[in-house]
């Protein structure tokens, strides 16, 4: 791997967050809006830490960390689509990239342990 900013699931990861951040400009519900926007800053937040480590094991860790992440936002985006906090269009949207998002770092890290 040469940098993370070559990683494909970095840059959806990116787009993905400034997505989220745009559907939660004008929420008032501050506690989910930081949680929803922490989850969603860590998932290429934890992929850029890992590989900027020493070691492959340590790469390992922060994309299992990211991938966490993702899981953790797909969970408080089902809740936002039924308190009606997003759109469900948008829900569904989101809930897509994440699964593709979790998909692709799972293949990463079964590479890297090989």
């Amino acid at each position: 791997m040469n940098v993370f900013e070559d990683l494909e699931v970095w840059k959806k990861s990116c787009r993905l967050t400034v997505s989220i951040y745009k559907s939660l400009k004008d929420c008032n519900d501050r506690c989910f809006k930081d949680q929803m926007t922490r989850a969603a800053l860590s998932i290429p937040s934890n992929i850029a830490e890992g590989a900027e480590r020493r070691s492959k094991k340590e790469f390992i860790n922060f994309l299992s960390i990211a991938k966490g992440s993702a899981a953790e936002l797909r969970t408080q985006i089902y809740i936002a689509s039924k308190i009606k906090l997003l759109s469900a269009s948008e829900c569904k949207s989101f809930i897509t990239e994440l699964k593709i998002i979790s998909a692709m770092l799972q293949k990463l890290i079964s590479s890297q342990e090989k």
